[in-house]
């Protein structure tokens, strides 16, 4: 039932993605735990090579001068500004997500500016929070971390930094079913609640974590907090609905799914949660 209650949060969330930003890169998978005839890790390194196999000569020339002047330089600042142009390269010129995540996170990391380095994070865990793919989902998520963790070095008492590193780990690998991952995340953001426990952003991760970790009514309390406070949250009323859902409470998982129908307006997101709500009649 823990599968099936992930499942559709995640399908719903993922619908609500599409709807408002598009579809992004990824390969299809079944959610959580599915069984894939590929290596156990994504490796980035694979992925830009089987990308370059794309590019014209003239690209691919450009690409390889940038490589291997990172390879030869042993001056950061030369190093950083080869990676900024290869990251934009990837954006600009072949919208290709990966690369150019791989390459801005490695640009910023010697940058090692808080602005920076939260720029980064937050660009690939909102890619994360959208994607299919469990091993790049896993790759996104480890890249993110290290990012905010080098910028709540710089800032420890940033409670969003502390938040969006919480995040990866209830959205990574938390999301596909590794509950240590899950309880990496809800130590973090309890360190932010412990400061200040009207912090609606860790409440709502913590309630997505306690879901996740099957606290139902930890995350009914918590996720009623925030809709009350933010009644506008839909990410919070769909889990909401969803936990209601899976402790047997139709009549307030019904009130919540309606309600969400409400925020969004949209007919393609109404029909999915219309099949919700008949599963539970």
């Amino acid at each position: 039932m823990k599968q099936q209650l992930i499942l559709t949060a995640a399908g719903i969330l993922l619908l609500i993605s599409l709807l408002f930003f598009g579809s992004i890169e990824s390969q299809k998978s079944n959610f959580p735990h599915a069984e894939h005839n590929i290596p156990a890790t994504f490796n980035i390194t694979d992925s830009i090579q089987k990308a370059k196999q794309g590019l014209s000569t003239s690209r691919l020339l450009y690409v390889s001068n940038l490589e291997n002047s990172i390879t030869r330089g042993d001056v950061k600042q030369q190093s950083q500004n080869n990676y900024i142009h290869l990251a934009n390269f990837w954006k600009d010129s072949v919208n290709a997500f990966l690369p150019y995540a791989y390459y801005l996170s490695e640009a910023y990391k010697l940058d090692n500016s808080e602005k920076s380095l939260t720029f980064a994070a937050r660009l690939i865990l909102d890619s994360m929070r959208r994607r299919e793919n469990d091993l790049i989902k896993a790759w996104e998520a480890e890249t993110a971390i290290v990012l905010f963790e080098k910028a709540i070095q710089l800032n420890p008492d940033n409670d969003d930094l502390r938040i969006g590193l919480g995040s990866c780990y209830v959205y990574g690998k938390g999301m596909s079913g590794n509950a240590a991952e899950t309880m990496k995340g809800i130590q973090e953001l309890l360190k932010v609640v412990a400061k200040d426990s009207n912090n609606m952003k860790a409440q709502m991760i913590l309630g997505i974590g306690d879901v996740i970790s099957k606290q139902y009514d930890k995350a009914i309390t918590r996720l009623n907090k925030v809709v009350a406070a933010e009644p506008g949250n839909l990410e919070a009323v769909s889990w909401l609905a969803d936990v209601y859902a899976e402790s047997g409470d139709k009549t307030n998982a019904v009130k919540w799914y309606e309600y969400s129908k409400k925020l969004v307006n949209n007919p393609e997101y109404s029909k999915e949660v219309d099949i919700r709500i008949k599963a539970l009649q």
